[in-house]
């Protein structure tokens, strides 16, 4: 800060105008962008002008109750200004402890969406990586940039540690991403061997035109992609939701993966053990194609689990398909049955579903069975409602 800024708030502190003070104050640190500084001068404002103590201007642990409303609205004020003024700085680090606090992260992850893909500048790129996915920004982005900066394996460690903390929509979109980026490179290895035998194969052909008819390019073990890459992206698929384009994709990958020899497919948790067959099942449920055959195949997972503790993990995966095939009176019975003591975190909500279905009398039921009187009481206001 130059010293003539000093030399005027003295000046104006000779007047005893405090509000002058401050409010010259507030322009001083703006014009020298001092943006730190102007969220404290904006509190410091604030506090003054409420009779407040000013020792700790950015602090809301000594604002008493009967003004603690007013002083949280301009904390909120001037956190959102100085985090957009940091964004437009390209201070996006920075910004985030404000926009953070505030939990307004739109104008950030907009920001994000703005930067190229590859990042040159190695720290920089780690910056935004610690923004974009790491911190949930905007990780559709982080996971374009780690592709383009440190390669699938990488994307796929960090993806395994941070896809459960994102929402359904972040999920989904991160998963598209690695879906069409591992179907692209598994398309071009295999069209490149292909064209060894057949010169004229035609161009753009799909990974599953590739591979039908030629079961030769898997002779002695060969594969075409790192199969625990292969392996991971199709489960990170069970998260995009139907209509979308990469549902097919992450079919025509477990059709792929069915066909490698047995050492390199590697056994699921259970409903999916027989890994690719039962992933291409469950993606011909959400594309509608042999929904039936494939609902089946999980029901008959689910009678053939010997051990009724595992069951509700197979009930889980099940009931995910019949809401999501709009089947919702057999999702409640089965919910019913085995999920309803599930924690509410958990994004298939037995007293959400029941509701949904308009079945309240299969959740009174349960709620009388579990001895549960609030859940009963909830069930019949809404059944009256």
């Amino acid at each position: 800060m130059e010293k003539s800024s000093f030399d005027t708030l003295d000046q104006v502190s000779s007047k005893q105008e405090s509000q002058e003070l401050l409010a010259r104050l507030v322009k001083e640190v703006e014009e020298a962008g001092e943006l730190h500084k102007l969220f404290d001068a904006k509190m410091l404002q604030k506090k003054a002008a409420l009779g407040l103590p000013l020792s700790r201007p950015s602090s809301l642990q000594d604002v008493p109750q009967e003004h603690r409303k007013e002083v949280e609205e301009a904390y909120v004020e001037a956190a959102r200004e100085v985090g957009g003024k940091l964004v437009e700085q390209g201070e996006l680090a920075a910004a985030w402890m404000y926009l953070q606090v505030i939990q307004e992260p739109e104008l950030l992850a907009a920001a994000l969406d703005e930067l190229p893909d590859q990042i040159e500048d190695y720290e920089k790129m780690e910056e935004i990586l610690q923004l974009a996915l790491y911190q949930g920004v905007n990780p559709p982005k982080g996971v374009k940039i780690m592709l383009n900066g440190h390669g699938t394996c990488s994307t796929i460690t960090a993806l395994d540690q941070s896809l459960p903390q994102m929402s359904q929509e972040h999920r989904t979109a991160c998963s598209k991403l690695m879906v069409r980026s591992l179907y692209n490179d598994l398309t071009d290895s295999v069209r490149r061997q292909v064209e060894q035998k057949v010169p004229l194969i035609e161009p753009g052909a799909s990974l599953k035109t590739l591979i039908t008819g030629r079961d030769w390019i898997f002779d002695e073990g060969n594969y075409h992609v790192d199969v625990s890459h292969l392996n991971s992206v199709v489960r990170f698929a069970r998260s995009i939701e139907a209509p979308a384009e990469e549902l097919e994709l992450a079919r025509e990958l477990a059709q792929y993966g069915a066909k490698l020899d047995k050492p390199l497919q590697y056994d699921g948790e259970p409903p999916f053990q027989d890994f690719y067959p039962a992933h291409e099942h469950f993606f011909n449920i959400l594309l509608d194609k042999k929904r039936d055959e494939g609902l089946q195949y999980f029901r008959e997972q689910l009678e053939a689990e010997p051990d009724e503790q595992d069951k509700p993990l197979l009930a889980y995966v099940l009931v995910d398909l019949l809401i999501r095939s709009d089947k919702l009176d057999e999702a409640v019975e089965l919910s019913a049955k085995y999920l309803s003591n599930l924690n509410e975190d958990v994004s298939i909500s037995f007293d959400e579903l029941c509701e949904k279905a308009g079945r309240l009398d299969v959740l009174k039921k349960v709620r009388k069975e579990q001895n549960d009187l609030v859940g009963y009481a909830s069930a019949i206001l809404r059944e009256q409602a």
